[in-house]
């Protein structure tokens, strides 16, 4: 009898955990899949009158009247990513270089002033950013025509100005988390090394492309990945700060700052079309795998503890 609520025992303690996996996260994954490959809006739902209809969603997403908005979108989708990542990771690389200075007997004081972006709830700093880039009273415009006496610029109303305030809020919103990360990786690396190098006579630029940037990359290139796939489906900065806007002409109510993640969130909430959607999320989900395994075979991110 012992001996067999032993061997029941790490089932028992495993329960709660994949309890929760299957109800938050199997079988909506599940759910989602299945409502794919029907024709489910908010009457079918009400009247219980749901339909299997194949990939009639799909085809309309990728070749029927969705097609000229999901391309556009999709390639907005991934530019957004890389300009995000790539941002975030230089501001706070370039942040953790400054304060990793041992010679710098404030940098307890700045380094607080930094991280106050990522202290701060996101949306709430995203809604301050859309008071900050109104045309008329916002604060960006105010100081611009104060010093130099610029007209208005239509910050959230120009379709490329909008998806630069769009990457601009979320450089606010994520270089502190990628500068705490690099700012522990430079601590980690051994300074034997670089004084090794300053014996050899190298200059700083050598030091930083040939000891510091390949050191950093081992530790953060997961990271990159990781916040690629966040980014790719993160939604909220274009939502909360323009509403996806400016509106493109078409039925499916897709921003030129929408991503995909966004339009998907239109069909459900706005047209009630939780099958499309449904569809869009399966091809979103194909779309983050795919491009994120490309990235760990270009960077090795993952392969490096077994290369070692």
């Amino acid at each position: 009898m012992v001996e067999k609520e032993r061997r029941w025992a790490p089932y028992a303690y495993l329960a709660p955990a994949l309890i929760s996996i299957l109800v938050l996260t199997i079988f909506p994954l599940l759910f989602t899949v299945g409502l794919a490959f029907t024709d489910a809006n908010l009457v079918s739902f009400n009247k219980g009158t749901v339909a299997f209809i194949g990939i009639k969603n799909f085809t309309e997403l990728l070749t029927g009247g969705f097609k000229d908005v999901f391309f556009p979108v999709f390639g907005w989708n991934i530019l957004f990513a890389f300009a995000c990542v790539i941002t975030q990771f230089a501001l706070g690389l370039a942040a953790a270089l400054l304060l990793n200075n041992q010679h710098m007997k404030e940098s307890n004081f700045y380094r607080a002033i930094l991280i106050l972006p990522w202290a701060i709830p996101g949306n709430l700093a995203i809604l301050s950013f859309t008071g900050i880039f109104q045309t008329t009273g916002g604060v960006l415009n105010v100081w611009l025509a104060k010093l130099f006496g610029m007209a208005p610029v239509p910050w959230l109303q120009d379709p490329n100005l909008a998806k630069l305030a769009v990457i601009i809020v979320n450089l606010w919103l994520g270089f502190p988390w990628f500068m705490t990360v690099c700012l522990g990786a430079l601590q980690s690396v051994p300074t034997e090394m670089y004084e090794a190098a300053d014996i050899d006579g190298a200059g700083k630029w050598v030091k930083f492309s040939q000891l510091t940037m390949p050191l950093l990359f081992k530790v953060t290139a997961p990271l990159l990945i990781s916040s690629f796939a966040t980014n790719f489906n993160g939604f909220n900065t274009a939502l909360l700060l323009v509403n996806g806007g400016p509106n493109r002409v078409g039925p499916y109510q897709a921003g030129y700052t929408d991503i995909l993640a966004s339009v998907g969130y239109k069909l459900t909430v706005n047209l009630n079309r939780y099958g499309l959607s449904a569809a869009l999320s399966c091809i979103l989900f194909v779309l983050v795998g795919v491009i994120s395994i490309m990235n760990m075979k270009l960077t090795g991110a993952f392969g490096q503890d077994e290369e070692a």
